[in-house]
């Protein structure tokens, strides 16, 4: 945000001294804005010394717009002396390819050319209007909170460059104040304003009706989502520590022992019963859950109240917890209950199938 003395407000803790920095630049009012602000910053006397780059990533989209947006981005990198490094990348392809929609094919591709890059960190220009837009988003789907944690100010994926949002406290109306004090021009993309894409009927239809009951609601999301990130961190190594007591792998076999796989599935795990009774509900969700995606599958929070109705844990419809009873769930999850144990499995495709 602009402060009193016109300055872009990040959150510099994110990044140290003498780094070699990147910063994602699509030529909107926040990326323009974050790389504008972080050079100025730059120069100043006794800052970071950040060595400052440049990404732009071409997404083969919307035509002689999208040109003109890496013209820009060029023109923009050349004025402040920042090196620039363009990426051009096939998104529509990847989204044939992989059955994806359109803004996760985007996303995958951006980030992996971010990756690529040869730098300690890649800055991007999320904002709290971005960060509330997701928080709303997670939840009308349903998500659990890592989900209601929307963006991390910190990421870490693989062996490439953390990737890092210093804009995360900042509205995007004081960025765009921002640049039109230094006279400061940005580019529009249009495909913004396409009510088909979720984000935006979320930015343009929900949020204006929610600041009608609370003007402050970005503010009131962003608290929400950093609250919901440090009870994650907290549940992970309880989980850890209590998924390394209670989980059984396989199904019991008779004369003793468990056999690690049956005919036809993968790997699967069990649990006791009697172990998960003694749990408070909220560990006892978290653990069957993390159980299950080590099988590489997520559930639901449907998929998991079914799952613990199955064994006797609460209610749900359609679901009793008879000895012997199974829940065929997404993605090839089965569940089943025995006299003991409530045991996962992901049913391996069959021959012939195709998947």
């Amino acid at each position: 945000m602009a402060g009193p003395d016109d300055k872009l407000t990040m959150d510099l803790s994110l990044l140290r001294a003498g780094e070699r920095v990147c910063v994602a630049v699509s030529g909107g009012a926040d990326s323009v804005a974050l790389l504008v602000g972080l050079q100025e910053v730059n120069a100043r006397q006794g800052s970071l010394g950040l060595a400052l780059s440049a990404v732009h990533v071409h997404h083969g989209l919307r035509g002689d717009e999208a040109d003109g947006d890496e013209e820009f981005v060029r023109a923009l990198c050349e004025r402040l002396t920042v090196p620039l490094q363009v990426f051009r990348v096939d998104t529509s392809a990847r989204q044939v390819e992989e059955r994806e929609g359109l803004e996760e094919a985007a996303r995958t591709l951006r980030y992996e050319a971010f990756q690529a890059l040869d730098a300690d960190a890649v800055v991007t220009a999320h904002t709290l209007d971005d960060q509330a837009e997701t928080v709303v988003m997670k939840m009308l789907r349903g998500a659990w909170t890592e989900g209601i944690g929307g963006i991390s100010p910190e990421l870490h994926k693989g062996q490439g460059p953390r990737i890092v949002r210093p804009l995360l406290g900042t509205r995007r109306s004081e960025i765009e104040a921002f640049l039109t004090s230094r006279g400061q021009a940005w580019r529009t993309d249009s495909s913004n304003a396409d009510l088909s894409l979720t984000r935006n009927r979320v930015r343009h239809e929900l949020m204006p009706v929610l600041r009608g009951f609370n003007p402050g609601v970005e503010a009131l999301l962003g608290r929400t989502s950093e609250i919901a990130r440090d009870e994650e961190d907290f549940w992970r190594e309880e989980v850890e520590r209590t998924l390394r007591a209670v989980l059984l792998p396989g199904k019991p076999v008779r004369g003793g022992g468990r056999a690690a796989t049956v005919e036809g599935a993968s790997a699967g795990y069990a649990m006791e019963l009697e172990r998960l009774k003694a749990m408070p509900s909220a560990l006892r969700r978290r653990v069957l859950r993390e159980a299950v995606k080590r099988l590489g599958v997520r559930m639901s929070s449907e998929e998991v109240a079914k799952a613990l109705a199955l064994g006797g844990f609460g209610g749900f419809a359609g679901v009793t917890g008879k000895i012997g009873s199974r829940l065929e769930l997404g993605n090839g999850l089965r569940v089943e209950r025995s006299a003991r144990e409530l045991q996962f499995r992901v049913e391996s495709p069959k021959r012939g199938s195709s998947g």
